[in-house]
């Protein structure tokens, strides 16, 4: 074993336990479900934002993104970027405030579907079950793709074998997740987010002057097929608007949005957006840049990725970029877009299953003990599905977070700003909106685009307004709840 792979190790194991102490420290603040599931209301600005946009991020900012530059999706690259910048912005600014005054008025709900459920005051419990089977199914493709990041990573890193990382990521994982709950969740979060943000601006700067600054790097972009031996990807007016439509899935994200649900007040969201936006900003150009300027950077080291092996551009560039034990470090914002996505999956997941299945349905006067428990089992069910899902060493991460991100951004996207902005809206329209949104998402997916060329185009396109629609037509056609229209204007003036 030589000094540069033990100093790796002490540098992953360093960030690891604290993931883990983070965990265990924040157990013994888990008094209630309200507290494991949404902190109890009382997480601040900087912890809200920069935990919003780390475990949205995930791995496919510093892996899936950058790798989909080097292989020449350049331009695809920087459309992403503007699109889920512009969703982020637009979801902070018409959802966070909203959602947190409504989900407080209507039942103090901690969780999705219990909030849509006592929004619409469906008295069926059909949209609870409706909306934990999409959140399962497609929370444990979504987790998939962090454990397959886990496992490239350390591959990369360390030549470890594939399903051995798959198991490591696992383990550290579910140690925090399990124990601490969403305010674990939440500071992991917040250390990882700072920890990938220093590592793009640095390592940025960096590669700008190796390479032999911002003319060179504009050289770059200009002459990519020259310079990198690759052509750059076609792309076309329908890549753009399916590009462009990443940014519906944040008005739907349920690990998203509920960051809005649990901060500590209504002043504060001003400033925890403002602190997302810039964190976006920087993390994107940085990711693209990385992916870009890796492949000069490289190629000067004798370094060329395969196909297969791109993804793993941001670790090699690290590797070549500084000593062994300062790359581990900026590797492990790797390590941190994959836990901080996975962890805020399997809490949102889990929550989901125990409050609003078991508590809301199967057991209504389960203490707040077995709730925790059913959750804790819950997390472990979920984690072992997506480890199934992600043995293929092949899995494509990219691939993986754009199904997951169709599936809530078509889904529940609607019905949240419907919930929020039309009174009008009943149980009735809301069931039969997602049920269509998320069939519409799924056969879409899978339809290929030599059928027709409208099938190439982003499959949450399609579905958002395949939930709209429906969910508007079928409310027209059906008698709203006095109660909850009376209540909305209720919602409507609480104080901010």
């Amino acid at each position: 074993m030589t000094a540069q792979l033990v100093a790796k190790i002490i540098a992953f194991v360093l960030y690891l336990g604290v993931m883990i102490f983070v965990g265990l420290r924040s157990a013994s603040k888990n008094n209630s479900s309200a507290d494991f599931f949404l902190g109890g209301r009382k997480v601040g600005p900087w912890v809200t934002a920069l935990s919003a946009e780390a475990s949205d991020s995930s791995a496919w900012l510093l892996m899936g993104l950058p790798g989909l530059c080097y292989l020449g999706g350049v331009q695809e690259s920087i459309w992403t970027a503007v699109g889920l910048i512009l969703g982020t912005y637009l979801s902070w600014l018409f959802v966070a405030k909203p959602l947190r005054k409504c989900s407080i008025t209507y039942g103090d709900s901690i969780t999705i579907p219990e909030f849509l459920s006592n929004r619409f005051a469906d008295k069926t419990h059909l949209l609870s079950i409706v909306s934990v089977i999409f959140i399962v199914l497609f929370f444990t493709i979504y987790t998939a793709s962090g454990f397959v990041a886990c496992a490239k990573l350390f591959n990369s890193v360390f030549g470890l074998n594939y399903h051995a990382g798959l198991a490591i990521g696992l383990v550290v994982i579910l140690c925090y997740t399990v124990t601490g709950g969403y305010t674990a969740v939440c500071t992991t979060d917040f250390i990882q987010g700072m920890l990938i943000l220093v590592a793009f601006v640095i390592s940025t700067i960096i590669a700008l002057f190796a390479i032999g600054g911002i003319p060179q790097a504009a050289n770059v972009f200009t002459n990519f097929k020259e310079v990198a031996g690759t052509e750059l990807q076609a792309f076309n007016g329908m890549g753009i608007v399916s590009a462009l439509a990443w940014g519906l899935g944040y008005f739907g994200m349920p690990h998203i949005i509920v960051r809005f649900m649990g901060i500590r007040s209504n002043g504060e969201i001003k400033k925890a957006r403002r602190i997302g936006i810039i964190w976006m900003i920087i993390s994107y150009i940085g990711a693209i840049l990385i992916g870009t300027l890796g492949v000069v950077y490289l190629k000067g080291h004798g370094i060329i990725l395969s196909a297969g092996d791109a993804e793993t551009v941001f670790s090699a560039t690290m590797q070549q970029m500084y000593p062994a034990f300062i790359a581990g470090i900026f590797l492990c914002a790797i390590l941190a877009a994959s836990m901080s996505t996975a962890d805020s999956q399997l809490l949102a997941a889990s929550s989901a299953v125990s409050q609003d299945i078991f508590k809301g349905l199967i057991k209504k006067d389960a203490d707040e003990k077995t709730v925790l428990n059913v959750s804790r089992f819950t997390v472990f069910l979920i984690a072992l599905i997506a480890l199934l899902l992600s043995l293929n060493p092949n899995s494509s991460i990219f691939s993986l977070v754009s199904f997951a991100w169709s599936g809530f951004g078509g889904t529940f996207g609607p019905l949240i700003l419907l919930a929020l902005y039309w009174k009008r809206t009943t149980a009735a329209g809301a069931i039969a909106g997602l049920v269509c949104g998320g069939i519409v998402d799924v056969v879409w997916h899978y339809i290929p685009a030599t059928v027709s060329p409208i099938f190439g185009l982003y499959e949450i396109v399609p579905a958002f307004l395949a939930c709209l629609v429906v969910t508007v037509v079928i409310s027209l056609c059906t008698k709203p709840n006095e109660e909850v229209v009376s209540k909305f204007a209720e919602y409507k003036n609480m104080e901010d």
